[in-house]
């Protein structure tokens, strides 16, 4: 499942009358929450507005979606593949890894490639931090949202 199917899921619910759907393919679930929305608080702008003494969860949870992807095993920023695929850390088998325990990334540095339906997807780093872990072989099959790697500040 890729993050377009996803996006389909949500789509989907947004057409219905139900809160959430849940999906199973290939061994991965992925589940989608559609989230009641919360009436806006009043404001010195917009004093018409309903009184709302809403919880922070639901001030969070207003109007939005919640896919539902396995926490991260340690402390630390997590990079998480971002769809159904194998995990390679090296362009090639006779290149470099792009990224190894210690490696100091930036944020938008490629570094590793997920293999999708014969497409390589180059995985950037959302952080700038050194890799405190590498949490998937080469060559492993992964999920998506599966935590890929670990990087710290």
């Amino acid at each position: 499942m890729d993050l377009k199917q996803i996006k389909d899921l949500i789509a989907y619910l947004e057409g219905t009358a139900f809160g959430e759907v849940e999906v199973e393919q290939e061994g991965l679930r992925v589940k989608v929450v559609r989230h009641a929305r919360v009436p806006a608080a009043a404001t010195p702008e917009n004093p018409a507005a309903a009184p709302a003494q809403a919880t922070e969860s639901q001030a969070q949870a207003a109007g939005a979606y919640d896919v539902r992807i396995p926490e991260a095993p340690e402390a630390g920023k997590v990079i998480a593949s971002p769809i159904v695929g194998t995990f390679y850390r090296a362009p090639a088998p006779d290149k470099p890894p792009y990224a190894e325990a210690g490696t100091l990334v930036k944020k938008g540095q490629v570094v590793c490639i997920v293999e999708a339906m014969k497409l390589m997807n180059e995985i950037e780093s959302e952080f700038e931090g050194r890799v405190a872990a590498i949490l998937v072989n080469d060559g492993d099959p992964v999920e998506f949202g599966q935590p890929l790697m670990r990087i710290e500040s």
